[in-house]
């Protein structure tokens, strides 16, 4: 599901600039991803303290693999499988069948637990990525998308959720004649998660690559996807860039979103692919081949190849990450955690899982 960078509309700067490569965290020690937190933070992030639930069951492409693994390989996959993970919900669920998913995998992931987080990314748009670029949105996909959307809602409720709403944000910017179809359709759905009392939606607003280093293109897309309504913006879905490349750039987008009268916003950062994080054009230059699928670490040891990142967290300025101290003092400031909602052990980030990347990606991460 990565974006491919396509040439867009002259209302998005380009999208190609060469930009240097990032410097990656050195090998580090990490709790299991899934232990519990302590309640009681002192904070008002809506991420902070309980559980974050885990969903074991055959809609996670990891878990059957792990079940059915021995010894070592199965350690490896467990990195994955026992991870809190946002699990992807799209157009492949039909408008009459997404609420009797969402509440089996809200049921799976709390394990009877009420307070346990629930993650989530909603990725419904239809047209999207390259096709958004090129037509807009029918009559009958408008109205399926918003059919779709109330039910994810209301069967969501008043689960305790993090949302990722809407990965390859960008294309939003992309629709043919400079339309804000699709932005409007993205906010339709921002208005309705707003609206349920436990759910902290992170509209996806790409990488700081693929915005050019630019806070004001982020801004461009947020402001029309609604973002005054909800707790966010998340970044680097489907990307590999470090952490500390997001975080900082993610707090300039702070910034402008409050120079636009929209103050207090806080954002989440992906980290399940960045372990030893690169750029867009790094791949273009260095790799080869297709983005989506980059080469992935072959040593603990290797640098700039795709692996496993900070395991799933809100305590993000934690000292065992490894992040500059300008990093983790804007990650305590504006970061409310660090999610997986990319999957760098599928094939091309989508389907079918990769048992070659998976075990790839788990024995190479710098953060075990």
């Amino acid at each position: 599901m990565s974006p491919r960078l396509p040439l867009l509309p002259a209302l998005v700067v380009a999208f190609l600039l060469l930009l240097g490569p990032a410097t990656a965290a050195g090998s580090l020690a990490a709790p299991p991803p899934a232990a519990p937190a302590a309640v009681g933070t002192g904070s008002d992030n809506p991420l902070a303290g309980g559980t974050w639930g885990v969903y074991r069951g055959g809609a996670e492409m990891a878990w059957a693999p792990y079940e059915r693994a021995t010894g070592r390989q199965r350690e490896l996959l467990g990195q994955i499988a026992n991870a809190p993970k946002a699990k992807w919900f799209g157009d492949w669920i039909p408008d009459r069948d997404i609420a009797a998913r969402v509440r089996e995998y809200v049921a799976n992931a709390q394990g009877g637990d009420p307070d346990a987080l629930v993650q989530l990314t909603v990725f419904r748009m239809v047209p999207w990525e390259h096709e958004a670029c090129t037509r807009l949105p029918t009559k009958a996909e408008k109205a399926s998308y918003k059919r779709w959307v109330r039910s994810f809602a209301g069967a969501l409720g008043d689960t305790r959720a993090a949302v990722v709403l809407q990965p390859d944000g960008p294309f939003a910017l992309c629709a043919p004649r400079g339309s804000t179809q699709l932005s409007r359709l993205v906010a339709y759905a921002t208005r309705a998660l707003a609206a349920l009392p436990r759910t902290s939606v992170y509209i996806e607003v790409g990488s700081a690559g693929w915005n050019h280093l630019d806070p004001q293109l982020a801004v461009t897309q947020l402001v029309r996807a609604g973002v005054r309504h909800v707790r966010g913006f998340h970044l680097n879905t489907t990307h590999y860039e470090t952490t500390a490349r997001q975080v900082r750039f993610g707090a300039r987008v702070v910034e402008a979103l409050a120079a636009r009268g929209i103050a207090g916003k806080h954002f989440t950062v992906d980290t399940a692919q960045n372990g030893r994080g690169f750029t867009f054009e790094y791949n273009r230059r260095h790799h080869g081949g297709r983005f989506d699928n980059a080469p992935t670490c072959t040593s603990r040891k290797q640098r700039r190849c795709v692996t496993l990142g900070i395991p799933p967290t809100w305590q993000v300025a934690d000292e065992r990450w490894g992040l500059p101290d300008d990093v983790r003092r804007l990650a305590a400031a504006h970061v409310d955690g660090y999610l997986w909602a990319g999957r760098p052990w599928l094939d091309r980030q989508a389907k079918p899982f990769d048992l070659r990347r998976a075990l790839a990606v788990a024995r190479t991460t710098p953060y075990r």
